[in-house]
């Protein structure tokens, strides 16, 4: 992105970046009984679904390497909230997947997730919601 097309103003990123910390304050508040940290609910949020994904994959949905989640997962297979498998046909794949503990803290996270959203946006126009979604895709994709 060439800087004579950043409007002026207040910077997004920054205004994104204090989003992200008031986000991750109010969840650690609502998700307190859960004792898990931020990169461990965001590990589990992504795993709610309960479709298992290898450690690339996971990796990618967070954003973050395999070698950083490798530690976040180690402490959720340690708590009981994941396990981690061969991937048939691929020995040096790992498939990651949740315990019954583990699905019972995604959904609480889930949910949680989707009250504060809809707390968040709730107010905002649908087209408002969209254009938000296209800066996000647009700042994901410059990662790419």
């Amino acid at each position: 992105m060439k800087s004579e097309s950043v409007p002026p103003g207040p910077s997004v990123l920054l205004a994104l970046q204090r989003a992200t910390h008031i986000t991750l304050q109010l969840l650690a508040a609502e998700l307190a009984e859960l004792e898990l940290t931020a990169s461990e609910i965001n590990a589990l949020a992504n795993l709610a679904d309960d479709r298992g994904r290898t450690v690339s994959e996971l990796g990618a949905a967070i954003g973050t390497r395999p070698t950083t989640l490798t530690s976040v997962l180690d402490r959720l297979e340690r708590r009981g909230h994941i396990t981690r498998g061969a991937v048939p046909g691929d020995r040096r794949a790992v498939l990651v997947g949740l315990t019954p503990s583990g699905r019972a803290a995604a959904a609480v996270i889930r949910r949680t997730l989707a009250d504060l959203e809809q707390r968040a946006l709730s107010d905002l126009p649908p087209e408002a919601v969209s254009g938000f979604h296209t800066v996000l895709d647009s700042l994901t994709e410059g990662e790419r």
